[in-house]
């Protein structure tokens, strides 16, 4: 007999043989099993960890499709295919499976076609491929000879729109030819050396037959091109200055969709000028602009719209926030935007209405949400993140979020992860700092841990209630781990962040320090047992703690630089030398104040371990090599980890793995 008709019909009867009472202790029972079940997150993990990204909503609003990027072990890289979800949530299918990464999936207007960016079969440059949303096979849409850096749909579903960077000479000769350069901008991060311009401009694919049309040329880039919904114009972004490297100067232009047609200038605001996006209606463009004129390392982007015809000044709708704001979409009837909101250690979604000006809180908490996309009035499509669980596509009805993707079950199942913590500390000097404590899963709230704090990069940035893989990592290792939000991070408004420029390595010291002290004194962290952490800013602000006195015992610097003036014209920052600490030679005294740690490298006790990538063009590997030589040289516990090929960011998995072994192994040594 059928199990669940048997069990029905003994419940009719009235003869079940067991109790409700029973089916509850055996449900505990299973429960602690499984909770005893689980282990502590290992390195080893990051194989097993996928990321969702880029989703879009289908025309009728019946599906999403989006990326995945999984880990190939065997190969040693991550590798991203193309999946769609239906809007209830309840079918999930593959849509491409080759072991060349697809990418920028977008939506044919009429809802029948998915193309997508991939560099399939040896191709040198990636190009658009066009499938059935049904399935079947891509078709190769294009045969680019140059850089494809963006695409979209025109909204007759008749043309693509191609952002592409030119190139006059894509030949590889045997002997490379020496490396011209005559740009105040010369470096860049993955990019390498920057030389001639090459300008990016803007083409139009006719589908059918495959034609390009060039729609702009000239020496300016042209960036950010979209359609207007009824397809007649493109708005898309400009630098016009005689040197666009020197300033931040992008404006928003609008061109009729054809070749050669004049473009119409509707912002003149000295400073950034970005984003463009169409209302539904085509009258009205949405953009963000900066908080200054001028280059700042410090921005905070607010939210402006502005009259399609250049008719009427750009109306500032998020400037009273005093929050950054991104990633904004019009509703489906143009009577709102919604923006992500980084507050205080959430990114919630919020709304302005148009008409008054006016923006509502949709959905926030302790959680972090990205990827924000309009699906229909009242309901959005997002990413959202938790401490305990990475992102997933969410569908946000009202306000109230539903789970559409469960792509992380497979990672967290196994996992006892370290529960979150939120606290505020008080500086020396009066300051409020926002942070969030990971403790280790099963560890009373009364018992000491040896800490960690791991310092996040930027400095404009925030640590969130989103997943956090590095903290949960260190965390799994038996460490309690702090991750502070100390002056010049972003979330808590443009004074907060700026305060710090030009003084390096003071406010934020402080501000690391009290928190120190909050988790010392609340009985959290063994105040002999203290460790610091971080990359990029990060590592530059784990050299300034461990110069500052010798309360960490042990401290492992990424990515970072102490001599700050031997950097001038090595990194990619001659904007923010510049126009923040000016000229060495005019203000030399600026650059060694802030160079304290190499400076007084031989006051440095704590045993430091240093790494970098090789190729890092962001935080050249010269400041974390100062560093180890200064510490070796005077005979401080160091060591120095290259990872060979990587840029700031380090992407091999191996690589990844083996960071978290180091750190792990490095701490165990000195604070256990």
């Amino acid at each position: 007999m059928n199990f669940k008709k048997q069990y029905l019909l003994l419940a009719a009867m009235g003869c079940l043989l067991f109790s409700a009472d029973a089916q509850t202790s055996n449900e505990t029972q299973a429960t602690k099993a499984t909770t005893a079940s689980k282990r502590k997150i290992q390195p080893s993990d990051v194989y097993r960890l996928q990321s969702l990204g880029d989703p879009q909503v289908s025309p009728e609003g019946n599906w999403i499709a989006y990326t995945l990027s999984s880990v190939d072990s065997v190969q040693n890289k991550r590798n991203t295919d193309i999946w769609m979800v239906s809007w209830d949530g309840k079918q999930n299918i593959q849509l491409t499976n080759s072991p060349d990464a697809e990418s920028q999936p977008r939506w044919s207007p009429d809802g029948k076609y998915l193309s997508f960016v991939s560099s399939r079969n040896g191709e040198t440059n990636s190009q658009i491929w066009l499938m059935n949303r049904l399935g079947g096979e891509g078709k190769k849409l294009t045969s680019l000879k140059t850089n494809l850096m963006d695409y979209s749909w025109s909204p007759d579903g008749k043309k693509i729109l191609m952002t592409i960077k030119t190139m006059a000479d894509t030949s590889k000769p045997k002997t490379p030819k020496p490396i011209v350069i005559d740009r105040y901008k010369f470096k860049q991060d993955v990019v390498g050396y920057i030389t001639k311009r090459d300008p990016i401009h803007l083409y139009l694919l006719d589908v059918a037959s495959n034609k390009i049309d060039t729609l702009t040329s000239g020496e300016f880039d042209q960036t950010n091109a979209v359609f207007s919904p009824d397809g007649k114009q493109i708005a898309f972004v400009s630098n016009t200055t005689a040197d666009p490297d020197r300033n931040i100067n992008t404006d928003i232009f609008v061109m009729e969709a054809k070749p050669k047609a004049p473009a119409k200038q509707l912002t003149k605001w000295p400073g950034s000028d970005d984003s463009p996006v169409w209302s539904p209606d085509s009258k009205t463009i949405a953009f963000l602009s900066s908080s200054t004129e001028g280059y700042t390392a410090y921005q905070q982007m607010i939210l402006n719209v502005v009259d399609a015809s250049g008719s009427g000044a750009p109306k500032p709708l998020s400037k009273s926030l005093d929050r950054p704001v991104s990633n904004m979409k019009f509703s489906k009837d143009g009577m709102h935007i919604a923006v992500l909101v980084s507050d205080d250690r959430e990114r919630y979604i919020g709304q302005y209405n148009l008409a008054t000006g006016a923006l509502s809180k949709i959905a926030g908490g302790k959680k972090a949400y990205s990827s924000l996309q309009a699906h229909s009035n009242n309901n959005w499509l997002a990413a959202m993140s938790e401490p305990q669980l990475p992102a997933e596509l969410y569908a946000v009805e009202n306000g109230v979020p539903r789970r559409l993707t469960k792509h992380q079950d497979e990672f967290v199942a196994p996992l006892e992860l370290a529960s979150v913590e939120g606290f505020s500390s008080t500086s020396v000097d009066g300051a409020n700092v926002s942070s969030i404590a990971f403790r280790p899963a099963g560890v009373p709230a009364t018992q000491k841990l040896p800490t960690l704090f791991y310092i996040h990069g930027g400095p404009v940035a925030q640590d969130e209630y989103g997943f956090d893989l590095t903290r949960q990592m260190l965390s799994g290792a038996g460490y309690m781990v702090v991750g502070v939000n100390y002056r010049g991070s972003s979330g808590r408004g443009w004074e907060f962040s700026k305060t710090i420029s030009a003084d390096w390595g003071n406010k934020e010291v402080k501000d690391i320090h009290g928190a120190v002290d909050y988790v010392v004194a609340k009985g959290w962290a063994d105040k002999d047992k203290l460790g610091i952490v971080g990359w990029s800013y990060g590592g530059m602000l784990t050299d300034y703690l461990i110069a500052t006195d010798t309360r960490f015992k042990a401290a492992s610097s990424g990515a970072g630089v102490a001599m700050v003036s031997s950097l001038y014209g090595v990194d990619q920052y001659i904007n923010q030398y510049d126009n923040e600490l000016g000229a060495p030679w005019k203000n030399i005294d600026r650059y060694l104040k802030i160079s304290y740690p190499f400076l007084q490298a031989d006051k440095i006790k704590t045993p430091t371990q240093f790494m970098v990538g090789e190729k890092d063009f962001n935080v050249p590997s010269v400041g974390t090599e100062q560093m180890y030589q200064a510490l070796r040289s005077i005979g401080t516990p160091t060591e120095l980890i290259i990872y060979p090929g990587q840029f700031h960011g380090i992407s091999v998995p191996s690589y990844v793995k083996d960071r978290f072994d180091r750190y792990i192994s490095w701490f165990n040594k000195y604070l256990k």
